[in-house]
């Protein structure tokens, strides 16, 4: 028998995304992560892993933007 080879995993391609906070903004932002024991990456990561992973493909209409998506001023037949 011919000893079997293990197939090479397809490598990663990842992308850069970079924003920028203000000095509160990180103060509080470490501060967090240090009485949570996590990094800042590990806690951005987790609170956006439902908008990076589930919408690959296509995004549901729920989620799309309406024309008229603040009601208020519509008239609703009433007199």
């Amino acid at each position: 028998m011919a000893a079997g080879r293990k197939k090479k995993r397809k490598k990663v391609k990842y992308r850069e995304i970079t924003f920028r906070l203000s000095v509160q903004q990180k103060k509080s932002l470490i501060n967090y992560c240090r009485a949570r024991r996590t990094t800042p990456t590990k806690l951005i990561k987790k609170m956006i892993r439902p908008y990076i992973s589930n919408f690959t493909n296509e995004v549901p209409e729920e989620y799309y933007i309406t024309e008229n998506q603040l009601d208020l001023f519509t008239d609703n037949g009433e007199d």
